[in-house]
């Protein structure tokens, strides 16, 4: 699907059907518009150099294959204006080079053509551990930037062996995979230029404390010992590792990790839906900053949250 943005109204030819659509949809020019006009020309000058190295050819083969001269190729490559090609030549270099339109502007992520929205693979089946799978492979491609994780449960990385364990029985899913996952995490969170922020329900790790929902049959020592392993990880992984904590029955957001600017993987099972285009990732990254400004307990506040938790005697049936 093609996005269209106020920053392409004049790179189309006046008089045309497709000025005239747009012109009916945006409004003049503002500063403000002007400013996008020059990030949206950065974006779009940067990925036709990318395109340009990956062809293998010179800048006169290049032109004359999206049907520009080597003069109009120089120009749109050396920044010196802000002007993006005639629609035309903009499908031309898509077609080419089998891009879609909206990542040559910069709208998506994801270079192909055939759509924005896509399921991926069960990978928690994946043989050889969570390193080789899809979530592995956003976790690098994202680093650097910050990740931001709403969790279905208690946040992966910060499980003790025992309640991967249990919580493999109960969901049939690999021992060896969750724990090759929650390792993994950990050692991501140790890298320096990590920055991670978890949000999820208080009352989840109440829930948990006291033993119920699907951690009725998770002995009370090990959910005190959880819980204690827990603040640890929170104490040793902070700044770069932030939980906060905010109540459920205020807000609620769908399990779902969002990889830097590049990409949002919502949670639904065995599967996970992925968003690569700009604007919905977009949208749940507002929703995520949302979250963070509903929290009850902040990010300095959550080990000792956990703490007490873990001290904490409840009683049987307690809600």
């Amino acid at each position: 699907m093609l996005h269209i943005v106020n920053n392409l109204r004049d790179s189309f030819t006046p008089g045309t059907p497709h000025q005239a659509a747009l012109a009916q949809i945006f409004p003049q020019d503002s500063e403000k518009q002007t400013m996008d006009k020059r990030d949206l020309s950065a974006i779009f000058r940067e990925r036709l150099k990318l395109l340009l190295t990956r062809s293998d050819l010179n800048q006169s083969a290049f032109a004359s294959a999206v049907g520009i001269d080597r003069s109009a190729l120089s120009q749109l490559m050396s920044g010196a204006s802000t002007r993006l090609p005639r629609a035309e030549t903009l499908l031309n270099i898509a077609a080419e080079f089998k891009v879609s339109l909206d990542w040559l502007l910069g709208l998506s992520q994801d270079e192909g053509v055939t759509g924005e929205i896509r399921e991926s693979l069960e990978i928690e089946e994946a043989p050889d551990g969570f390193d080789r799978t899809l979530l592995a492979k956003w976790f690098a491609e994202a680093a650097g930037t910050k990740i931001r994780y709403v969790p279905a449960g208690i946040p992966d990385l910060l499980r003790t062996r025992a309640l991967v364990d249990y919580e493999a029985n109960i969901t049939n899913r690999s021992r060896l995979a969750q724990a090759s996952e929650t390792q993994y995490r950990i050692e991501y969170n140790r890298r320096p230029e990590t920055d991670m922020e978890v949000c999820m329900p208080r009352h989840t790790l109440e829930i948990f404390a006291r033993g119920l929902g699907v951690w009725d049959r998770f002995p009370e020592a090990d959910r005190r010992q959880q819980l204690a392993h827990m603040a640890t990880l929170l104490d040793d992984l902070y700044p770069t590792f932030r939980l906060f904590l905010y109540d459920g029955r205020m807000r609620y957001s769908i399990p779902l990790t969002i990889f830097g600017p590049y990409r949002a993987a919502i949670y639904v099972g065995d599967m996970y839906v992925v968003l690569n285009a700009t604007q919905p990732v977009q949208a749940l990254t507002q929703h995520f900053d949302n979250l963070i400004r509903a929290a009850d307990v902040n990010p300095h506040e959550a080990a000792a949250f956990a703490r007490n938790l873990a001290g904490m005697s409840f009683p049987s049936g307690s809600v």
